[in-house]
């Protein structure tokens, strides 16, 4: 054979393992974002699941006032029955908006109850939910944006042809309810 024959066959080698390598490449940083995700949603559910194990104590000692609104402490723990119930992404985010609204209204409620706010124990887990909250906020964020570089990449050319190849799907971000939107009124609850 002649020169001209290995040349064209090198470069025709040389070209199917550069694109198997770049194959390669982009495989892999989808399943890295995609485990990414998996990553972030474990990191996020970690935090709902504190916040939901804080709850009991946290009607505990607001029902020791008896004055206390029974519909808001109803409302909150439905809302924890709820989280408990979700199976997926979407439902768990969805009563995890409940659970964040009926707080944000439990403790603005509070602020009528001076004995309660002045209780040690109230307090402590109105500091410990509000930390789990601004955690679950950043984890939240993170997570969208998890989702986000990966619904991307997806659909760009041509990381979207190893996509489809692998049957790579959007994802639903973790969204904000409708509960966690509106204002609180101290004064009237549902």
């Amino acid at each position: 054979m002649s020169t001209g024959v290995y040349i064209f066959l090198g470069v025709v080698g040389f070209s199917g393992l550069a694109l198997i390598a770049y194959f390669i490449i982009i495989y892999n940083g989808l399943i890295a974002l995609r485990e990414n995700i998996k990553k972030a949603w474990g990191n996020t559910d970690v935090i709902l699941k504190q916040r939901y194990d804080e709850l009991p104590k946290l009607v505990s000692v607001c029902e020791s006032y008896a004055r206390f609104e029974k519909g808001l402490l109803t409302r909150l723990m439905k809302a924890r029955e709820h989280y408990f119930q979700a199976r997926s992404i979407g439902k768990k985010a969805k009563a995890s908006s409940e659970i964040s609204g009926a707080l944000k209204s439990l403790f603005a409620f509070a602020e009528n109850y001076p004995d309660l706010k002045a209780n040690q124990n109230f307090m402590q887990l109105q500091g410990r939910i509000s930390h789990l909250e601004e955690s679950l906020a950043d984890r939240r964020e993170f997570y969208n944006d998890s989702v986000n570089n990966y619904n991307i990449r997806i659909q760009q050319i041509p990381d979207v042809l190893i996509a489809r190849f692998m049957r790579l799907e959007s994802q639903e971000m973790f969204p904000i309810g409708d509960e966690e939107r509106k204002d609180v009124n101290v004064h009237i609850f549902p």
